[in-house]
């Protein structure tokens, strides 16, 4: 016999299974957007380190407060560790205390965004706009002029100092 308990039970755990599988499940895929740099998976692994492949090519995430580029406070610009396309320029880097190298805005047209339902909230991915990398993130709570905080993967970045 069923009862109301059972019934009950059943169906919080029904809810609770719903609600896993919406925010815990991978993004679906988007649509094949194409860019201008590509390459083959194998050639993607060739070109890059492990630590690069997954964040890169595979929406990983570096340990935060390991990355370098962290601490790169010289005049300069951030470019994707893929493709060397330019990303930021050095005087919008600023300390956030996350971990990542963080900048409150790229340069025109540097970096393309989707949104990320990934691991239970809905965030919106940054990734560079010449080969489709998967830079990090981007969130309202940076400094001003923006109020924008690009938290990136400093293992998808790379740095070139420019003369001050």
């Amino acid at each position: 016999m069923i009862s109301r308990r059972w019934l009950l039970t059943g169906g919080v755990f029904g809810v609770a299974a719903l609600a896993a599988h919406r925010f815990l499940r991978p993004e679906a895929p988007r649509a094949a957007e194409v860019f201008p740099v590509t390459h083959s998976d194998a050639e993607w692994r060739a070109r890059l380190t492990a630590e690069q492949y997954a964040v890169l090519r595979q929406e990983g995430t570096e340990r935060p407060f390991t990355s370098p580029l962290l601490e790169e406070h010289r005049t300069g610009v951030f470019g994707c560790a893929g493709c060397g396309f330019d990303l930021f320029a050095s005087e919008t880097k600023f300390d956030s205390g996350t971990g990542w190298p963080s900048f409150w805005k790229p340069l025109d047209k540097a970096v393309g965004e989707v949104s990320d339902t990934s691991f239970m909230m809905v965030r919106t991915a940054v990734h560079c706009s010449q080969c489709g990398g998967h830079l990090g993130h981007v969130f309202d709570d940076g400094p001003p002029p923006t109020g924008l905080r690009y938290c990136m993967n400093g293992v998808a970045l790379t740095f070139r100092p420019t003369a001050a």
